[in-house]
């Protein structure tokens, strides 16, 4: 069994990571896992929270709000739809990330999909959730 894995983090506006970790807590949609070196093969949907990565030169966090992870045993690929380290979160970046899930939930109560406006409101849900978690 390896000590390791590799993993990756990309977003849409750049690469956040490409090391080799022993652990990544990943917020799944259906709750939170982590994934460890020789993990089973697994895709999962990210909700929005925290990703915590362990890795031998220290831990890192990263704020995500969407996305999918893919763990293949040896390597952890996650394709966020937005990625931020924690350590650059501001109060003023929440709330501007709270204020896109707000725009999108009152969008949605326009339209005939209740499944949609649901979906929208847990994603504001969470993401105020996730300022509060977070102290901002």
């Amino acid at each position: 069994m390896a000590n390791t894995m590799h993993f990756d983090l990309v977003s849409p506006e750049r690469s956040l990571a490409s090391l080799e970790v022993t652990a990544v807590q990943i917020p799944g949609a259906d709750g939170d896992m982590t994934a460890m070196p020789d993990h089973a093969p697994t895709i999962t949907t990210l909700r929005p929270g925290l990703l915590k990565v362990e890795a031998p030169e220290g831990s890192s966090e990263y704020l995500v709000t969407g996305g999918f992870a893919q763990i293949n045993g040896d390597s952890l690929s996650v394709l966020a739809e937005k990625a931020v380290p924690v350590s650059e979160i501001t109060r003023s970046h929440m709330d501007e990330l709270i204020a896109e899930a707000r725009a999108s939930h009152e969008a949605a109560k326009g339209g005939d999909d209740m499944s949609i406006v649901d979906e929208a409101a847990k994603l504001l849900a969470d993401m105020e959730a996730l300022g509060t978690h977070m102290s901002l």
